[in-house]
């Protein structure tokens, strides 16, 4: 069992608990690193924490930026845990909005892919579940996309047909 702390009597963290909390930092210290300026204006941090991140960004030597990142993880375990409950939070819905996004453009990408493959079944489907869409200037471009694809040629109206569906098509 550990040692209570003589101030407060309670137990203190042990070396590996402080070592995990210290690389988690670390971990946190790096995805802020990598937000872009204007997410990161976003984000309520600390003037001392902002500058170091501004300083490992200039960095392009691997051992300096390297010890650079573990400054900033280090100033940032100053300031406690509290100070970047902010920024989790931010990084959380960031990700699961990418997450959200990229999935939708999968679906796209799919229903795109059935379109040229099945034809007028895909075709079907399609006109039922949105009505408003073009459906001459849908059928062209699954006529140019196939064409373009048998001919081995540029792809535009494959990426036009991608255009299409993803402005006609509510994705959540």
């Amino acid at each position: 069992m550990h040692e209570p702390d003589p101030d407060t009597h309670e137990p203190r963290p042990s070396r590996s608990q402080k070592r995990r909390d210290a690389l988690a930092m670390l971990g946190l210290a790096e995805q802020l690193v990598a937000l872009s300026p204007g997410r990161l204006e976003r984000i309520d941090l600390p003037e001392d924490v902002r500058h170091e991140i501004a300083n490992v960004r200039s960095m392009r030597a691997h051992g300096a930026r390297k010890r650079q990142m573990a400054f900033l993880a280090k100033r940032m375990r100053n300031h406690g845990d509290d100070a970047f409950a902010a920024a989790l939070a931010e990084l959380g819905e960031d990700r699961a909005a990418s997450r959200r996004e990229q999935a939708a453009m999968q679906r796209l990408e799919t229903l795109r892919e059935r379109l040229l493959t099945e034809g007028d079944a895909a075709l079907a489907e399609l006109v039922d579940a949105c009505p408003d869409i073009d459906r001459q200037a849908l059928r062209s471009l699954i006529r140019r996309a196939r064409s373009e694809r048998a001919d081995n040629k540029p792809p535009r109206a494959y990426h036009a047909l991608f255009r299409m569906l993803r402005d006609n098509i509510d994705t959540p």
